[in-house]
């Protein structure tokens, strides 16, 4: 063989082979879950199947903090602005801003820190996510002062789908991927203990699986290590959340701990004594019973490819925020008027 066909031959395999992972990536959904895309596992077998809720854009919206009856200060479980669409929809006015801009703490000044801002409303609510509330917490405890001004938006920070994503080209991926998506999705599929998916995402079985989620692999779901790594809540946690509403009385503080989705699905005896804790101390709504029991009742209450509340499920996180908030402001001071 000459020199020329044999780099001809070697031209054409690769040729082959470049071609044969371009179809397979093609042909692989994009990505619409944090955890599909970070495990690198496929939309097909682990994405959400089930319509969404529809909510009235304008609901979604926030006000600017001076005509504000309520800040919310949360974290990514808040930026799709839907279960604040619940009080908005009551006629309360909200807005938003992230753990992100606020550097994860809270400070001695807080109170300053709004006046600052310009709200005058009589309440505020923070959200976090479970596995983050002890280093916000830790933080918060020899913080003194807000390093940075008050921001927030009007619109939404995220958009989630208003439908299930219909399948489509994956023009976006890399040519290798269609393939490491099938590898990991089949190690996934014939696991029988928990695995993790490109090092990242904990892929374990769930009992009773195909009752409580839609995606078609649904006797396993994907979760964020972090759930397990961070460690559970504690009576101190309570105590450092009632203590910082002790020192800020100008305002109510209602605290919204929301449980790891490991935690709902997996363990739930994770943070317990915390979740006993918490509700003693009366500062916000016991949103673990409440997603232990909204898990059996509302199927994807979390998204399966992803570490949120699935938009079913915020609404009814929603609705409970909406109860609380009522025991402080009886009525939606916009209706009251």
């Amino acid at each position: 063989m000459t020199p020329a066909k044999l780099w001809l031959r070697i031209f054409g395999a690769g040729f082959l082979v470049i071609i044969a992972l371009l179809i397979v990536t093609l042909k692989t959904p994009p990505f619409y879950g944090d955890m599909t895309r970070i495990g690198l596992l496929s939309e097909t077998a682990f994405g959400w199947r089930i319509e969404p809720p529809h909510v009235d854009p304008k609901y979604l919206n926030a006000v600017p903090v001076a005509e504000a009856d309520i800040v919310v200060i949360g974290d990514s479980f808040s930026m799709s602005n839907r279960w604040q669409s619940m009080l908005t929809r009551a006629g309360y006015r909200v807005t938003t801003t992230f753990w992100g801009q606020i550097n994860e703490e809270l400070c001695g000044d807080f109170d300053a820190w709004l006046d600052r801002a310009g709200f005058r409303g009589k309440l505020v609510i923070v959200e976090s996510i479970e596995r983050l509330v002890n280093d916000r917490m830790v933080a918060t405890q020899t913080c003194k002062t807000m390093a940075k001004p008050f921001s927030a938006g009007i619109k939404p920070f995220f958009e989630s789908p208003s439908s299930v994503p219909a399948p489509v080209l994956n023009w976006d991926g890399k040519l290798t991927s269609g393939v490491r998506i099938y590898r990991n999705t089949r190690r996934a599929r014939e696991a029988t203990e928990p695995i993790l998916s490109n090092d990242k995402i904990l892929v374990r079985p769930v009992p009773e699986g195909c009752a409580l989620f839609s995606h078609q692999l649904c006797d396993k779901v994907p979760f964020w290590p972090a759930d397990d790594e961070n460690g559970e809540l504690t009576v101190q946690h309570a105590a450092q959340m009632k203590a910082f509403g002790d020192a800020h009385p100008r305002r109510a503080v209602l605290w919204m701990i929301i449980p790891n989705k490991t935690t709902v699905y997996v363990k739930p005896e994770h943070s317990k004594d915390f979740v006993t804790a918490f509700g003693a101390a009366d500062i916000g709504p016991d949103l673990f019973s409440l997603s232990f029991e909204q898990k059996n009742k509302v199927r994807d209450y979390f998204f399966p490819n992803d570490t949120h509340l699935s938009m079913h499920g915020q609404l009814v996180v929603g609705q409970r925020m909406l109860e609380a908030v009522r025991k402080i402001l009886p009525a939606a001071p916009s209706k009251a008027s």
